[in-house]
């Protein structure tokens, strides 16, 4: 038996005869883990959510953050979820892939959506609430969709040109969207949790990543990659997921308590996204260790054209409905760039 199943079942045998409402002498405690820094929006929507919910019900329900991968990592926590042992996620929407949904991956499509207005046209309408309720029958309900800005690569060699990528290995979470990305401008996807990154960078096992600058910064992942292009080629997009069957077991007080909370947390690390992105870009450059390119119109379209077909070529997998459903709601044109 693989070690973390053990230890989900473990905590299943622990929790099972703990009761699943609060009592007036012992809160309801609910378990939110995440696989990145605090520091991050998404680690400071977290801990907003847990001050709003804990403050709204006045202690009653308390909320135990468990940042880093501290409590379970990337491979582990979707499933940690469906079983019970823990109760909210905030997973990067590519992760719902493995899990049978791949219409989620439609999120990770390079240069899919010009900027954030784009982005929340999908998320905020019915596009948005239909692919949430895909999750349900996998034991998920979604709650919200939380975002971090647009995706750069990084690397120990400057990255001016899609050419400049081949042969280099580049992490990624599992997706096959993003694996097509890589090999499409000739390099070598290598799937990796996110909290082996830093190591896998140190020693060689990867070249490169791609990330937003937040994350960049916040994981120090720019002390070992000397480059790093502003390609916004693909959204970073969270969904918050929740048990369902914990989530429906809730008094229909203390659950709309928790919409509440969390309406306001997602408002609030939303719109620190653009701003933490920009603070982490001023401190990469004052950094020295990585040099930050930004790219010219014409390198910009050449990343676009490099890009871009791995949209017909992973339809089949996404659903081609889907896509052109988002194409209608952006305006985006792929034959701009072919």
């Amino acid at each position: 038996m693989h070690r973390h199943i053990q230890k989900l079942l473990l905590a299943l045998a622990v929790t099972a005869f703990l009761p699943l409402q609060a009592t007036a002498q012992q809160p309801l405690v609910i378990k939110f883990s995440y696989t990145i820094a605090p520091d991050t929006p998404k680690g400071k929507a977290a801990q907003r959510f847990k001050e709003l919910v804990e403050a709204k019900t006045q202690g009653k329900v308390k909320i135990d953050v468990y940042p880093n991968a501290s409590l379970y990592k990337d491979k582990e926590e979707i499933e940690a979820l469906q079983v019970g042992a823990v109760q909210i996620l905030a997973p990067a929407v590519s992760k719902f892939g493995p899990m049978g949904v791949r219409e989620f991956e439609a999120f990770d499509l390079p240069y899919l959506f010009d900027g954030e207005a784009a982005l929340d046209k999908v998320l905020e309408g019915p596009i948005g609430a239909d692919l949430l309720k895909r999750l349900e029958p996998q034991g998920v309900i979604g709650l919200a969709y939380w975002t971090s800005g647009f995706r750069g690569l990084s690397a120990n060699k400057p990255l001016k040109a899609p050419a400049d990528a081949r042969g280099l290995k580049f992490r990624i979470p599992s997706s096959k969207v993003l694996d097509a990305e890589i090999r499409a401008i000739g390099a070598v996807p290598q799937v990796m949790a996110s909290s082996e990154v830093y190591q896998g960078l140190q020693t060689g096992v990867v070249d490169g990543t791609e990330a937003t600058p937040s994350n960049l910064y916040t994981q120090k992942l720019y002390e070992v990659q000397k480059n790093f292009t502003l390609t916004n080629h693909s959204a970073l997009v969270y969904a918050v997921i929740v048990n369902k069957d914990f989530w429906q077991g809730l008094p229909p007080a203390t659950r709309a308590t928790l919409e509440t909370a969390m309406k306001e947390a997602t408002a609030y690390g939303n719109s620190l996204a653009a701003k933490e992105n920009e603070d982490a870009l001023v401190a990469l450059r004052k950094s020295g260790k990585t040099q930050v390119h930004e790219p010219t119109e014409a390198e910009r379209t050449a990343w676009k054209k490099a890009l871009v077909k791995v949209h017909k070529e992973t339809a089949p997998k996404i659903g081609p409905e889907l896509i052109q459903s988002i194409y209608k709601t952006t305006g985006f044109d792929p034959a701009r760039f072919q």
